[in-house]
């Protein structure tokens, strides 16, 4: 205040203090403020606050009003909040005479912004004000014998009243319904005496004398009556419908009431006051006649207009209007028993009466026993019945409000605030004296009440001890908004980059992770966005004013991140790694589940507290013992659903640290985060990576804890919410290989069966990872080749795939052992690939290794890629030499393939000819095959048969029986070869290579060579006789099936074959063998034979009974011949009769004819 009494601005700097965990904080708005003026020495408070605008009217107990004025701060301070300055002091006109020394002060100010109009209530006079500097209005209009004002619809915007507002005014003997517009204007008087409170929704309004509660219908003048406000009070009773309606009609008064003050303003407006009486006893005694409540709400005696139709239920009242079932009341509020012995029947202090609407169906009433006694709220629909639970409080509030955060046409975006509170300013005992305090109680759920207390400055009393300010502290929901700045919400909400933590165990040469280089410019940008970010979402509404002796303050709602931000803090013990109560933990979190979010403030501050109880509960479970467990355990779908940067868990655990990835940018990270994350990133429990490889056993729960999150992270993937989305899912799917290769490794490969993180790992690279490169190092690091191949196998890189699996093959350590026939693997993999490049490099490779396999590449009928067999051919000579034959080998004998057959059996007489040429031993052998098969007894398998079931383990062995199925005309009579070639090559080794011999000199026409060879050279008996069947065409035929036509030798040529073959027999030396094989020829193969050639060349000494089979079947075949040829003489005797017959019969049908010669 300066030297002329006139206060001076007041200027109210930002305070910082500790984050507080109740509902709401205290905000100042002004404070000691001068509400004498100087030289007073009355103790003056403040009764009443109203803040309209920019403009603050507050009233006081010297029946005085001071106006202030708001200053808005500097748009570039974020410190200084908005400063308000004196304006005017204000003395309401009232009826000094009737005030008395209980003189309230001013008692009511009610703001109509519609109309600008102001309705102040000082000592019991009621008078109108122009807005904003409170000029009188309506000629100096003046209501004396008023209790209150107020009584607007709640239920009805401004906009929908375009003929003013409508206010109640509670007079002596009624109530009145007023519209203030132009003018004042009367609606209806309503029958109730002596109003101290009114609550109105739509046509339904709760109001409240000095003992009792009462409903009332202002459109059709009816009444219910509640219950009393004192429990107390034996007068009181209610429950009955009561018709209240009047006829009585207003007149303007002559004079005027009581003597004007400060402007002068002396007119009364007697259109109020005309016609006010007192109610009789009769009526009063009805008002509070019994408890039951009607079984419908409103009723009138006559028939109701639609509109005044009662709301429910259908029963009629008698001709009094009283109900003909009326239903009970709910029971009446429990009191405390010890409460109502110590109180006297005849209370000395009235208890104030408190109304408020929560809901547009609802009321909030409160009653007790005394003011120092409990007092218990109670909710009451618009029938009259009271609904949910009671609210209990310590003791019977001096003042109350709901703060259900409401939201007008005229309130800003913020205001929007889920939830509501039951406000109330009540005495608390404390040491020393009472000490007003509010009690917070959540409307919606029977939690436990908290306790503000209200910053009051101590004082000393007159002996200089310090006693407990008490200054009938006051709340009220004021028509305009505030926004009040919470600093410390954008301080923990806006994103900062974090410096990640590294290990302090590792050296920086060793750190395999660099901190990316950010653009400083780029950054400074965007740290001053993030900080103008978090001013804005730090901006919280309010527009509840709490006011006690000469100050007054905001009470604002205190935002939810600095709330729960403050539990957490409360719950975790720097000084340790984490606070073992984290059962705290997770109740925060699953209070939070559920929770949606009305405004971008509430979603980013459920992320962050989220994230941060996440984080401190995953150090947590690091940190555990091994078997350690608690009755809250963190849940892997919370981890995920926090939204936490995986980044930054991973960054806490020395194995996994070295997989994160920063990018360009850095990571950012909500700024309330950075601390914590200092906190747990270098404490004892972050075990490094050497100490796991030790002791795996000690690690096993958070690691599996960490892979099912990791897992649950990336199937994000490709979500388009998340930030950093490509170094995000690089780092988790690094950490997540990673974290299962090491899984694995402790794993015994030996014991030949797979680990359960074999299957997860192979799923993993099978489905691809993000972070390629890192991958190819850890499956290096940690010598796991196969699952690099199946890595490139995800990616169609066939050509690591197959250079991977070479090196494995080749010999190359593959720690998990998991390649099994690698050669055939690679063999299925060639056939699906379609690059000719990787087939004929690994084609070849392969069939330098295994020719058999190698050629398969190159055959298989199911390969995406077809080779001609001359490019298979020539790319095998040069690559693979030695799988030319195997190729060969199908060719001819897989496909039939007669046009290579030259080439391969060239490829056999190479390989068979240069074993018998270096090696005596192999020479010997078929010399002993010779013997031995010339020393069996008949009867014996063919020669052909015999070094087959007798082979040699030798790869010449097998091609010479391969060249002697080729030589031997298996491939048909049209198939050739040259002959001279393989005459020139086999010369040397004549005497070695018999069956060749035989074959060749059959194609030459040698016949009788090849059948003496095949009777002395090998005593194959057998061959020879079926040589001489086929003409010479192949002693080696196909094994199955029969011989065409077309290889069928005509029979003289066999006949010839069979003479030499005779001659051969006779020749063996052996004699008993010669009789017994000569006998058996003639015998089975006689009619090849002419008896007399063959007597001629048998020895006489032979006796006819070795020849006895031969001669029968010789002389049968005689008499056959001689049979058969009588029959065919018959037969032709027969025919030419026949033919001669038809001569004749021809010529005697014709006649003779005459041919005369011609003479020349």
């Amino acid at each position: 205040m300066d030297s002329f009494g006139i206060p001076q601005p007041h200027r109210k700097r930002r305070r910082k203090s500790p984050v507080s965990t109740k509902p709401y904080v205290f905000r100042p708005l002004l404070e000691d403020i001068a509400l004498a003026e100087e030289g007073s020495t009355t103790d003056v408070y403040i009764t009443c606050v109203e803040l309209w605008d920019v403009n603050l009217y507050i009233g006081t107990s010297a029946a005085e009003i001071l106006h202030y004025v708001a200053l808005p701060p500097d748009p570039n301070d974020t410190v200084t909040d908005s400063s308000y300055i004196f304006a005017s002091r204000l003395q309401p006109t009232f009826n000094r005479s009737s005030a008395g020394y209980s003189s309230p002060g001013v008692q009511q100010i009610l703001v109509l912004p519609k109309v600008t109009k102001a309705c102040v209530l000082c000592n019991g006079t009621l008078t109108f004000y122009s807005l904003p500097e409170l000029s009188p209005a309506f000629h100096n209009t003046t209501v004396t014998g008023c209790s209150w004002i107020g009584g607007e619809n709640m239920n009805t915007s401004d906009e929908q009243d375009e003929d003013g507002q409508t206010v109640m005014i509670c007079i002596k003997s009624r109530i009145r319904l007023v519209r203030i517009g132009v003018q004042p204007q009367k609606i209806r008087d309503i029958e109730y005496p002596s109003g101290l409170a009114v609550a109105r929704r739509d046509n339904f309004a709760c109001v409240a004398d000095a003992q009792a509660y009462a409903l009332l219908d202002v459109e059709n003048q009816q009444k219910i009556s509640l219950f009393p406000i004192s429990s107390l009070d034996e007068n009181a009773a209610g429950g009955q419908v009561e018709d209240i309606s009047t006829v009585r009609e207003l007149s303007r008064p002559s004079s005027g009431i009581g003597e004007p003050r400060g402007h002068g303003r002396s007119t009364s407006l007697g259109t109020f006051v005309t016609g006010i009486g007192r109610r009789s006893p009769q009526s009063r005694s009805q008002d509070r006649s019994g408890r039951d409540t009607p079984e419908s709400g409103f009723r009138a005696a006559s028939p109701l207009r639609p509109s005044d139709r009662p709301r429910s239920g259908s029963a009629t009242g008698d001709s009094n209007g009283r109900p003909s079932s009326p239903k009970p009341l709910p029971p009446a509020p429990t009191i405390p028993q010890q409460a109502v012995l110590a109180s006297p029947s005849k209370f000395s202090s009235r208890l104030t009466p408190h109304i408020c609407s929560p809901t547009p169906n609802e009321f909030l009433l409160t009653t007790g026993t005394s003011p120092e006694e409990p007092g218990v709220g109670m909710f009451v629909n618009l029938d009259g019945d009271v609904v949910r639970g009671t609210i209990q409080f310590d003791r019977y509030p001096i003042s109350i409000l709901v703060d259900v955060g409401e939201q007008s046409a005229t309130a800003p975006a913020a205001a929007a605030q889920p939830g509501g509170y039951v406000l109330a300013s009540i005495l608390q005992p404390r040491d020393g004296g009472d000490r007003e305090v509010i009690e917070v109680q959540d409307i919606s759920s029977e939690s436990h009440s908290e306790y503000l207390d209200i910053p009051f400055p101590f004082e000393e009393d007159n002996t200089g001890s310090t006693k407990l300010t008490t200054g009938k502290a006051k709340l009220r929901n004021i028509l305009s908004y505030t926004l009040a700045p919470f600093h410390e919400v954008g301080d923990r909400l806006n994103k900062v980059r974090l410096d990640m933590p590294r290990n302090p165990t590792v050296g920086e040469a060793d750190v395999k992770s660099t901190p990316p280089t950010v653009d400083t410019e780029w950054e400074a940008k965007r740290n001053q966005e993030e900080q103008a970010f978090g001013h804005r979402l730090g901006m919280q509404s309010s527009r509840i004013l709490l006011w006690s002796g000469s100050s007054i303050w905001w009470l604002v709602r205190n935002p939810l991140v600095l709330r729960l931000d403050g539990r957490i803090d409360m719950i975790t013990n720097p000084m340790s790694k984490v606070n073992e109560d984290r059962e705290e933990l997770i109740r925060i979190l699953t209070s939070i589940r559920d929770y949606e979010a009305n405004t971008e403030t509430e979603f980013l501050s459920l992320e962050y507290i989220r994230q941060k109880s996440s984080l401190i509960l995953f150090a947590d479970a690091l940190s555990r013992e091994p078997g350690e467990s608690g009755s809250g355990e963190l849940k892997v779908e919370d981890l995920v659903n926090s939204g936490l940067d995986p980044r930054i868990l991973l960054s806490l655990v020395p194995l996994l640290r070295e997989e994160v990835v920063e990018g360009s940018n850095g990571i950012w990270v909500h700024a309330g985060l950075t601390a914590t994350i200092d906190q747990y990133a270098n404490l004892p429990f972050t075990t490094s990576e050497d100490e796991l490889r030790r002791k795996p056993s000690r690690h096993i729960e958070w690691m599996n804890l960490v892979k099912r999150y990791l897992m649950a992270w990336r199937q994000r993937k490709g979500f388009g919410s998340i930030a950093d989305e490509v170094e995000v899912f690089q780092t988790t799917d690094a950490a997540l290989l990673h974290l299962l290769l090491h899984q694995d490794s402790q794993h015994s490969f030996k014991s030949g069966v797979p680990s359960a993180s074999r299957s997860e790992l192979y799923a993993l690279v099978d489905n691809g990872v993000d972070c390629f490169e890192r991958a190819i190092t850890l499956l290096e690091n940690y010598r796991r080749l196969y699952v690099l191949s199946r890595l490139y196998q995800n990616r169609k890189m066939a050509g690591k795939v197959l250079a991977t699996w070479q090196r494995i093959i080749e010999g190359e350590q593959d720690a998990g052992n998991e390649l099994r026939d690698g050669e055939n693997e690679v063999r299925k993999y060639l056939a699906k690939i379609r690059d000719i490049s990787l087939i004929q490099q690994y084609g070849t490779w392969l069939a330098r290794r295994n020719p058999g396999l190698g050629v398969q590449v190159f055959t298989d009928d199911s390969s995406r890629v077809k080779f001609t067999p001359q490019e298979v051919v020539e790319l095998l000579k040069d690559k693979a030499p030695k799988a030319v034959k195997v190729y060969l080998e199908h060719l001819v004998f897989g496909k039939k393939n007669s046009r290579y057959a030259n080439n391969l059996i060239t490829y056999y007489l190479d390989s068979v000819l240069q074993v018998l040429g270096s090696s005596e031993e192999a020479r010997s052998v078929l010399a002993q095959s010779y013997e031995s098969y010339r020393a069996l007894q008949p009867p014996k398998p063919t020669y052909r048969q015999f070094i087959i079931d007798n082979a040699v383990p030798e790869t010449w062995w097998q091609d010479r029986l391969r060249l002697l199925e080729l030589l031997g005309g298996s491939h048909g009579a049209d198939f050739s070869y040259d002959l001279g070639h393989i005459l020139r090559r086999i010369e040397p080794f004549e005497q070695d290579l018999v069956p060749e011999s035989i074959i060749l000199d059959g194609r030459q026409g040698r016949h009788q060579q090849a059948l003496r060879l095949l009777t002395h050279g090998l005593g194959d008996y057998h061959t020879a006789v079926n040589y001489c069947l086929m003409g010479g065409a192949s002693i080696f035929h196909p094994i199955s099936g029969s011989l065409t036509p077309s290889e069928a030798s005509i029979k003289e040529d066999q006949a010839v074959l069979f003479g030499y073959l005779l001659t051969e027999f006779l020749r063996i030396e052996d004699v008993s063998n010669r009789l017994e094989r000569t006998s058996e020829l003639l015998e089975r193969f006689g009619s090849w034979y002419d008896a007399g050639d063959v007597l001629d060349m048998i020895p006489e000494s032979w006796s006819v009974e070795l020849l006895s089979g031969f001669l029968i079947g010789a002389f049968r075949r005689l008499v056959h011949d001689k049979d058969e040829a009588m029959v065919v003489k018959a037969l032709s005797g027969a025919e030419n009769l026949q033919v001669a017959a038809a001569w004749v019969e021809k010529c005697s049908r014709t006649g003779p004819q005459v041919e005369e010669s011609q003479l020349i």
